[in-house]
């Protein structure tokens, strides 16, 4: 080989790694920025699969902590909204932010908008790595991931008239609207909505459950379904209050409404906006402004928090890898359960 054919390739060598040098420092340097702190209202927590936590703003994006820093993410670096609602990771180690104009795929470089795939919505399927997506109550809209494609669903139309004397016709927001997706510990997908009740998918069939309870309370307040959880004895959770239901294969049975201000005078009405299942079966409900209560199968327990905020707003609680407790809220940042009780998290 001759001299110059040598130098040219050693060339050509030298500049191709000069770009790629090049290029990874511009992503590297141009996407997020250190924050010196975190915002005060938090809706989301996530710990991923390496240990970093995630934290979903209300509007000033999502803020990823490692132990040492956080950085700030933001439409600027891609982010669909700064509005977050939701974080999830696939079994490949991809972020998935949801927030109310859509999800937000994050592959460690890159934030990627997904594309909708409405061809058929109502091709309702179930896989083992799935992911449900409600958009904070987007119209009537259902979104699952399946790793390629996220398909646009429509939860099942049911006789609301006859059933909940709620008369679709007439109503500025679908009844159907999801407020929260869960997963029970068999596996069934559970959608809440803000007027229809609730629906389980097993995968092939739904159950609506379609009680009163759940939908427009006889003093005219709609809180929605925003919660619903499995308890140890096989029970289910659901909705704005402690209403405890027994549900088969076809059918629902209300089995207790339970009123707290008999047990607890001091608290008037309690709706669940958010709630975890622990390591042990126990339930974890937060109620915005009435605090965390605790279930273990047989007794309710209110969970002390220690806050100097005159009235404390919780939005959501969160279970990390290590079994621990966190807690997001609208005006306070984030809260961890140590020693018996929450109290404020201060990063330094």
């Amino acid at each position: 080989m001759s001299s110059y054919r040598l130098n040219a390739i050693l060339l050509l060598c030298l500049i191709m790694i000069a770009c790629s040098c090049s290029n990874s420092s511009t992503v590297e340097s141009n996407l997020g920025h250190v924050a010196s702190t975190l915002d005060q209202s938090i809706w989301a927590i996530y710990q991923d699969s390496s240990g970093d936590y995630w934290f979903g703003s209300n509007g000033s994006g999502l803020f990823r902590y490692n132990g040492e820093r956080f950085t700030q993410y933001t439409n600027v670096d891609g982010l669909v909204d700064n509005q977050i609602r939701g974080i999830q990771e696939d079994h490949n180690g991809n972020l998935f932010i949801e927030t109310p104009k859509g999800v937000s795929r994050f592959d460690g470089d890159t934030f990627t908008t997904l594309k909708l795939d409405r061809s058929a919505r109502d091709d309702w399927k179930m896989g083992p790595n799935d992911l449900w997506f409600s958009c904070n109550g987007r119209a009537q809209d259902v979104f699952r991931y399946n790793g390629e494609r996220l398909y646009e669903l429509k939860l099942p139309e049911q006789p609301l008239l006859d059933s909940l004397n709620i008369n679709p016709i007439g109503l500025s927001y679908s009844p159907y609207s999801v407020f929260s997706i869960q997963q029970d510990s068999k596996g069934n997908i559970l959608f809440g909505t803000v007027l229809a009740g609730a629906f389980r998918f097993d995968g092939e069939s739904f159950l609506w459950i379609g009680a009163t309870e759940l939908s427009r309370l006889p003093d005219g307040r709609e809180p929605g379904v925003r919660t619903m959880l499995r308890d140890k004895n096989g029970y289910y959770w659901l909705g704005q209050s402690a209403n405890k239901f027994s549900l088969s294969d076809s059918t629902f049975k209300m089995i207790e409404s339970l009123d707290f201000s008999s047990h607890f005078p001091e608290v008037d009405n309690l709706f669940f906006n958010s709630g975890i299942s622990d390591e042990n079966g126990d339930l974890w409900l937060v109620a915005f402004t009435e605090g965390v209560w605790k279930y273990d199968g047989t007794n309710w327990e209110s969970v002390p928090i220690r806050t100097t905020v005159e009235e404390l707003q919780i939005i959501s609680i969160y279970q990390d890898n290590d079994g621990a407790l966190w807690l997001g809220t609208i005006n306070d940042g984030v809260y961890h359960f140590t020693d018996g009780s929450f109290k404020k998290v201060s990063f330094k």
